[in-house]
Formats: C-alpha cells, sequence, structure tokens
C-alpha cells in the first residue's frame, strides 16, 4: 500500500511540478494508462506458442510445494514490445509446457506502446505461488509500478490466480527476502534516471523517492511499506538483491553502470550506508545471491573468478561461507557468450537451480543449470542428478524470419 504521505506528495506535485519542472502534462496522461489493471491470460494457446514468439529474455524460475517448476521470461524484446510468457514442467526441468500464462498489456486502442518487462516468480513461506511485475509506458514513463498475482494452488491442472494489484511505482526483477523476524523484504527500484524518451522529466514529485527502495510486508503479503532506500552513482535499473547477514545486518547488493556496488542496513532496511564498490567484479548485467539452507550464500555472477570478468559470459556459481567476505567454488554454469540473468531457487531436497537466458535476440533460448553445493565445490558436476544447459524454451518464429 502507499501511505498516506506518498499520496499528499503525489498530489502536490500534480498541482505544481509541471510549473516547477517543465513536465509534460500531456505525456503524464499518457503514462496514467499503465494505472490500468492489467489482465492475466490463461489460455495464451495459439497466439502466444512458441512459433509466434521471436524473443527470450528470462525473468524468473520457481518451485512449488508439489514440485513444479515454472518458468517466465519475457517475449517481444527488452523493448516497449515486452510482455511475459509462463511455462511449467512436471519432471524437474527435463521437460517444459507450451506456454500457460501470457501477460501482455498492448492494445491498439493505447496512444503508445504499454509494456511488462521485469518481475519474478516467489514462492512464499505459506506455499502460494507469486507472480511479480512492473508495468509502464514505452519502457519506463517516469513511474511505472510494480503488481502482483498469487496462485493458492499452482500445482493444479488449472491454477487459479487473483486479480493483479498494484503494489507501487517502479519495477522489481528478484524475489522478496524472508527475514529472521518474519517479515518479507521486496527490492523495488524507482530508477534514478526518470522517465525515457517522451517520458524524460515527467512524475518530478517522485524524485525524492528515487533509488533502490526496500518495501516490508509484516502481515503475508496483505500490505506492503515502504521502509528506506539506498541511492547509487551511475545508476542502471539496480536489480537489487538483499540478503540478511548472520548478524542480522541487510546487505544489499545493486547493479550500476560501472559495476556491483553494495550498502549495508543494521535497522532493518531503514538507513542504509553510503555504497561503495564491491569487490565482486561484474559486468553491467544481473546477478544472483541468496542463503542456502546450509547457511552459506550462493552467488551467481559472470567470470571465473571473484575479482575479474569478461563480460557477458562464463555465468558461474559460488559458495560463500563468512557472509560474503569470501567466495569459494566456481562450478561454470554456461562458458559462452551471450548468457545473462541468472535466477534460482534451492529445493528441499537442496539441489539448485537457476535460470538464464542466451542470446535473447538470435537465439532467444532460456536455459536451466541444476546442480548442488557440492558441485560448487569441486568445480565439475560431481552429483548424479546435476545437469547444466537444460533448454527450458526457444523462440521458434525466429526459424520462421530466416
Amino acid at each position: 500500500m502507499i501511505r498516506a504521505w506518498s499520496v499528499e506528495l503525489v498530489l502536490w506535485g500534480l498541482l505544481f511540478g509541471a510549473a516547477a519542472w517543465g513536465s509534460d502534462p500531456e505525456m503524464e496522461k499518457i503514462a496514467d494508462y499503465a494505472l490500468v489493471p492489467p489482465v492475466l491470460n490463461t489460455s495464451p494457446l495459439p497466439a502466444y506458442d512458441y512459433d509466434q514468439l521471436d524473443y527470450g529474455m528470462t525473468i524468473g524460475i520457481e518451485r512449488t510445494p508439489g514440485g513444479r517448476l515454472w518458468a517466465c521470461w519475457v517475449a517481444g524484446g527488452d523493448s516497449p514490445k515486452a510482455f511475459f510468457v509462463l511455462a511449467t514442467s512436471d519432471d524437474d526441468g527435463e521437460s517444459w509446457s507450451r506456454p500457460r500464462l501470457v501477460v501482455d498489456s498492448h492494445s491498439q486502442d493505447l496512444p503508445r506502446e504499454r509494456s511488462v518487462l521485469v518481475g519474478n516468480l516467489w514462492t512464499d513461506p505459506q506455499g502460494r505461488l507469486w507472480l511479480i511485475f512492473d508495468q509502464s509506458m514505452d519502457m519506463f514513463d517516469g513511474r511505472a509500478g510494480v503488481w502482483a498475482a498469487v496462485c493458492e494452488n499452482p500445482d493444479a491442472n488449472q491454477p487459479q490466480w487473483s486479480a493483479p494489484r498494484r503494489i507501487w511505482h517502479g519495477v522489481t526483477l528478484n524475489k522478496p527476502t524472508v527475514l529472521s523476524t518474519g517479515e518479507w523484504v521486496l527490492p523495488i527500484s524507482l530508477d534514478q534516471r526518470g522517465g525515457f524518451g517522451p517520458f524524460k522529466n515527467s512524475f518530478k514529485e517522485l524524485d525524492p523517492l528515487r533509488g533502490a527502495n526496500v518495501f516490508v510486508s509484516t502481515d503475508r503479503g496483505v500490505t506492503w511499506e515502504r521502509r528506506g532506500a539506498a541511492v547509487f552513482p551511475n545508476p542502471d535499473w539496480h536489480e537489487h538483491m538483499i540478503v540478511e547477514r548472520r548478524n542480522g545486518s541487510l546487505w544489499m547488493l545493486a547493479r550500476t553502470a560501472k559495476g556491483i556496488m553494495e550498502s549495508t542496513s543494521t535497522n532493518g532496511g531503514r538507513m542504509w550506508s553510503e555504497p561503495v564498490p564491491s569487490a565482486i567484479q561484474h559486468p553491467n548485467a544481473r546477478f544472483h545471491i541468496r542463503r542456502l539452507a546450509s547457511g552459506r550464500l550462493l552467488l551467481v555472477k559472470h567470470g571465473d573468478r571473484i575479482e575479474a570478468h569478461t563480460g557477458r559470459v562464463q555465468l558461474s556459481a559460488w559458495l560463500s561461507e563468512d557472509d560474503g567476505t569470501s567466495w569459494s567454488g566456481g562450478l561454470v554454469l554456461d562458458e559462452r557468450k551471450g548468457v545473462s540473468y541468472p535466477d534460482g531457487f534451492q529445493s528441499p531436497d537442496g539441489t539448485l537451480y537457476i535460470s538464464y537466458d542466451r542470446n535473447r535476440a538470435t537465439d532467444g533460448e532460456i536455459l536451466m543449470a541444476r546442480f548442488t553445493e557440492a558441485d560448487i565445490l569441486a568445480g565439475k558436476l560431481v552429483s548424479p542428478k546435476s545437469r547444466l544447459k537444460i533448454l527450458i524454451s526457444r523462440p521458434l518464429g525466429l526459424r520462421k524470419a530466416e
């Protein structure tokens, strides 16, 4: 939910923002189309079958209580044409369904493209599957918005989803973190650069709230409250992730134009330290970090060394025993060029699953790696169930166009 002070801030901006900052009221009016609740298409075939798709950028992967895997990716393009596609696997990722759910907000009745570009899948502690996604005019209209739909029966033959509800402005790309207090922490980015293209200078009243925001739910996702934010130099989408360290502090890692930077909070996310460059060397791209059941931290990054990388190549997995001070292992999940955007989870038996994409516009492959902590420490696959480069989806429309 948005607190009253935030609503007052928005109203003040509507009254005085255009005159004070030179925003375009007409463009802000167009951006209001992104406030219209999106519709989930649970019968997307044949219009959204693989032979109709020609792009693939991974969003996320998750496991339900019954063992079903759900994967989500972007079709249309990393552009205003973006929309979401979801598929499932009931055999541990060995084979995948045709698209089962699509979130496509485009309409010929709109004055501009309306995109669904980033988000994630998350199974909460109650076993409900969350689909979290943004909706914006163009790529980013200066405000956008984070929406969530929840499925109570994600293992059913006909899963039922709640109507999407808007949590706040901005976008989110990564899963929530459950703290030792029981609180749920959701990272939401309200881009510091403001709106893109014709939406430049839109919603200037939101400038005090721009940054890597932290939203918290104390009632299992019924409501969400903004708790604080870190503001990073050289911002580029943030794509921030948060882990709770053993001493109770929160460690935030964020994407910037010059690599990963980090900030720390010692009061539950209300205040954040001045960001500093991370020792983890990484290109301007998404990474993945999570606490595992063993207590270790899992990191998936580019490069076969923590302190080096050569771009979006060599996607590798690492473990830390000391809350990120040092890292062990270095299992290369995919050595090829053009691999990016890892996301994943750990199953109850300890197996790790990471999804990622390869050559979004030319191959459009969404892939999965299945491995264990033992594999990471050995630097090679040593567990019988482990397997790399499992294909989740490939847009066959690319072949039709050739």
